[in-house]
């Protein structure tokens, strides 16, 4: 049976959003995967993006490796908007998830991971 736990983004501290300061890709870390390998296991990832800027930012985030356009989910993010930007993905093995966006520390990445594990 598995077992299910909520955990805090590894890029950030106590819960709180990641400011995205990249402005080219590999971007700021918001979240590395748990370390397994075994079918089954894994962190299931929820992402919201704020856009604190008075105008658009483009965000790219960068889902579990820097090198293949296959693993970027790109949005628009309007001024003064919060947005869902990864709606509950799955990774493992320790891979990496780098956002970055037009503008250095306008957009938050806030969220959390289902951490599934063996019992």
């Amino acid at each position: 049976m598995a077992l299910i736990s909520k955990q805090e983004l590894s890029g950030g501290a106590d819960g709180i959003g990641v400011k995205v300061a990249a402005t080219s890709s590999a971007g700021t870390t918001i979240h590395t995967a748990n370390n397994v390998t075994d079918a089954g296991l894994y962190d299931e990832i929820y992402l919201y993006a704020t856009n604190t800027n008075t105008s658009a930012e483009t965000l790219v985030v960068e889902f579990g490796g820097t090198t293949a356009v296959t693993n970027e989910i790109r949005h628009v993010v309007q001024p003064n908007e919060t947005i869902l930007v990864v709606p509950g993905l799955i990774l493992q093995n320790a891979l990496v998830v780098k956002a970055y966006s037009t503008t250095a520390n306008k957009v938050t990445i806030h969220g959390f991971v289902n951490r599934i594990t063996a019992s």
